[in-house]
């Protein structure tokens, strides 16, 4: 039994020495970079959007008289024939120059009432005087006080139309808001 145990043991001596022998101590075995690959580098960030440019100047507020957008700017309120009532699609502006009127306590208005040139001088400067006299107590009842309101009547002496048609004679039958 000793012989085998020899053999036993002499065999694995050989296996030992054989798996020694193809490794020499002085030979290092091949590092590995142990640093991670490098990543990919980021995709560029979008380019912003460009910058607009505000003008920072400060404007002067648009006087609401002079928009042509705000219903200030209308100053002429137009009558039937032989008429001094204020038509309903004028009301707005009469009530609108009213409420102006009241928020700007010095500001005072002559009101020239015109008419077109059918009838005689006397006649129209009566009838003129009488479309004055209804835009201003219309001012009057929104709030304005009567010693700021001026009224006055053309006649037929400043027609806006020169023509002698209806559509002429139309444009002529007005009272116009004229702001001092």
């Amino acid at each position: 039994m000793n012989t085998l145990r020899v053999a036993f043991l002499a065999v694995a001596v050989a296996f030992v020495a054989a798996g020694c022998s193809t490794t020499k101590l002085d030979d290092k075995p091949a590092t590995t970079d142990t640093k991670p690959a490098p990543a990919p580098a980021p995709a560029p960030a979008p380019a912003p959007a460009p910058v607009k440019q505000v003008d920072t100047t400060p404007t002067a507020p648009i006087d609401p008289l002079n928009d042509p957008k705000n219903i200030l700017s209308r100053r002429s309120v137009y009558f039937e024939f032989d008429r001094s009532s204020i038509n309903e699609s004028d009301v707005p502006v009469v009530e609108a120059h009213g409420r102006y009127l009241v928020d700007h306590g010095s500001r005072t208005v002559r009101i020239e009432g015109n008419c077109d040139e059918r009838g005689g001088r006397e006649y129209n400067l009566a009838l003129g005087q009488r479309r004055a006299d209804a835009v201003r107590e219309r001012l009057k009842v929104l709030g304005v006080a009567a010693n700021r309101v001026e009224t006055v009547s053309l006649g037929k002496e400043k027609p806006r139309n020169a023509g002698h048609t209806e559509a002429a004679w139309s444009e002529n039958r007005r009272a116009d808001i004229v702001y001092k």
